[in-house]
């Protein structure tokens, strides 16, 4: 397991982490940081990040490929509070990693409590499609790229809930046809809604974001629809995907049944 840290306080615990952990390696500030995390984690290496989530999210975001395939990636605090496994819980053992470093931690005096926010047998998972497009979309081919998406995800139009955009495509026709078509809720989302979304984005385009006023319109819809409906954190299943004229994401979150 490689330790990343990128302070001094972070390298002080990331230290103790390897004397109690023969297995884990030490690597203080990389450089180049992007391209030296993004290779051990294509090599399958797992991670322990001792920085904050938005940065190991937005690092690992261009390489990642599944829960089946990507190496487990743990997170913590610099105080070594909190141990949280961030990606391939239960497929790629991070769960099972975090509570073995959580155990390890405890006789070190170090109170670094488990966070596992991963779905267990009892709960329901919830799926919203988000969906941005150029003005006066034609509903079929909105259609064409939604019944891609799903297939890609391996799920059916059954079990999704909802369809999602930003507020300024409230009454884009060929959304709300889609919508009407398949029966499903037309839900749309205020940039300060979308923007609380931001760093659990797969992709930030700039372009967008001087167009509307966020980095991603079909992802971050999605996640809030999920979010709203479940009232829990909220992931993406699907990255977004794009025909010529629109865009499309499938976001999860779960909910007791």
């Amino acid at each position: 397991m490689r330790v990343i840290a990128l302070t001094e306080a972070g390298r002080q615990l990331a230290q103790r982490i390897c004397t109690v952990n023969p297995a884990a390696t030490l690597d203080y500030k990389p450089k180049p940081f992007l391209e030296h995390v993004q290779a051990l984690f294509r090599q399958g290496e797992p991670l322990l990040f001792v920085c904050a989530t938005g940065i190991v999210m937005r690092s690992l975001a261009p390489v990642l490929v599944s829960k089946h395939d990507d190496p487990p990636v743990l997170v913590m605090d610099e105080q070594g509070q909190f141990v949280i496994p961030l990606l391939s819980g239960h497929e790629g053992g991070a769960n099972e990693l975090a509570r073995q470093l959580s155990e390890q931690l405890k006789t070190m005096q170090l109170c670094a409590q488990l966070v596992i926010t991963t779905a267990n047998p009892y709960l329901k998972p919830r799926y919203s499609v988000g969906m941005g497009c150029e003005r006066h979309c034609p509903a079929d081919v909105l259609e064409g790229l939604l019944i891609q998406c799903l297939a890609q995800a391996g799920l059916t139009l059954a079990q999704i809930d909802s369809i999602a955009s930003i507020d300024i495509k409230a009454d884009e026709l060929g959304l709300i046809a889609l919508a009407q078509k398949l029966g499903k809720p037309f839900e749309t989302w205020t940039v300060p809604q979308l923007s609380n979304v931001e760093a659990l984005l797969s992709t930030r385009s700039d372009y967008v974001f001087k167009t509307v006023g966020v980095y991603g319109v079909a992802e971050s819809a999605a996640l809030v629809s999920c979010q709203q409906r479940t009232g829990a954190v909220a992931e993406l299943v699907l990255n977004k995907q794009k025909n010529r004229q629109a865009t499309c994401a499938i976001a999860r979150s779960f909910s007791a049944r």
